[in-house]
């Protein structure tokens, strides 16, 4: 699998996991399952598949130096700076454009910054088995199977089975459908005909870039403005000056709904997209109460007749019959909000950047 790339889409602003996720250190940038950061544990889970030299990275251009320094083994030309972000599907673009510049007939998987994936070894095997796939032509994308009816996530509905890849089942994708209503949902899990859309796709650059040139002929004529200066000293205004005329728009309303050829790929991974609060504490272990402490530990902390807990701090943290919270706090923000209601978060960013209050964000 020479000619197999992966492309990290690092990007991403996490909201939701504010206060800790600020403008200046997002979500990718910080250390929220163990000592490593997202991003760190993205290339670790990568690295047994794909060289250090075949992974890309697509970010905003002022966090490219401190996510250099937090996995120096990628080169340097490896990391593509967004002037600002458009969503996904213009950095997906911009990136394709750069390795088409590099190896035109590479099959690309595009996975991002921000995800755990606690069976990385399966998630490996599956990525294995969609290269298969997309040199065969086909777009594929690894779907998730539902734990639950979530509302926040897309779903793939499945169509008839294609075959065994690597020891993978693979399905034609019938239909995308983004974040549906409860009760929809629900019918999708019941049928067990739907996956979670897990934003990881794997396709062939020229594949790629046909599509866009297809679906989203505006983004495709900003590329045209950029491509030939790539690797040149006059890319980087060229890009400045292109991309002010760059759509803003999601890689799935974009091109993978209405993309021919899909095929999804069922897995379970342990995967989660680590999305808020609620979502961090799921995966990380809890003492016997189901609390769980981060900070300063030991005596640091003390619980009377209090469980269900996420908590923060460096300070001591002293919990009274209370249950079902999250509790964070920085230099500058203390944050107190039932676990239910960690959605909401993001409307206090929300909040913040109406009122002008940017030094908070």
């Amino acid at each position: 699998m020479d000619n197999f790339y992966a492309l990290i889409l690092a990007g991403g602003g996490g909201t939701r996991l504010w206060p800790l996720s600020r403008k200046d250190k997002p979500k990718q940038m910080l250390p929220l399952v163990n000592n490593h950061t997202m991003f760190q544990m993205t290339v670790n889970r990568l690295l047994p598949l794909f060289p250090p030299e075949r992974i890309l990275v697509v970010t905003g251009r002022s966090y490219i130096d401190e996510m250099r320094a937090d996995v120096p083994m990628i080169p340097q030309d490896n990391f593509i700076g967004e002037p600002y972000g458009r969503d996904n599907a213009p950095a997906v673009a911009l990136a394709l454009q750069h390795l088409h510049h590099r190896a035109p007939h590479a099959i690309v998987a595009m996975v991002t910054a921000d995800h755990y994936i606690r069976d990385e070894e399966r998630f490996r095997g599956a990525l294995a088995a969609a290269h298969q796939l997309a040199s065969e032509g086909r777009i594929v994308t690894l779907g998730i199977q539902p734990t639950y009816a979530a509302t926040g996530f897309g779903y793939i509905q499945r169509g008839t089975r294609e075959g065994a890849y690597n020891g993978f089942d693979a399905y034609r994708a019938i239909k995308f459908t983004e974040k549906p209503s409860l009760a929809t949902a629900e019918r999708f899990v019941a049928s067990r005909q739907y996956s979670w859309n897990s934003g990881m796709f794997i396709w062939s650059v020229e594949q790629g870039l046909a599509e866009f040139a297809r679906q989203q002929p505006a983004i495709t004529q900003v590329l045209d403005r950029i491509r030939g200066s790539i690797g040149s000293a006059g890319y980087e205004a060229a890009l400045d000056a292109a991309w002010a005329e760059m759509p803003k728009i999601s890689i799935d309303y974009a091109i993978m709904e209405h993309a021919p050829n899909m095929t999804v790929i069922p897995v379970n991974i342990g995967w989660s997209d680590v999305g808020t609060w609620e979502s961090v504490f799921d995966i990380l272990e809890k003492d016997g109460l189901g609390n769980c402490i981060r900070g300063r530990e030991g005596d640091k902390y003390i619980s009377l007749s209090s469980h269900d807990n996420y908590i923060q701090s460096d300070r001591l943290v002293v919990a009274i019959g209370v249950e079902d919270l999250i509790v964070i706090e920085t230099e500058d923000v203390l944050m107190i909000c039932r676990r239910d209601r960690a959605q909401d978060v993001k409307e206090v960013v929300q909040y913040l950047t109406e009122q002008g209050n940017t030094d908070y964000l």
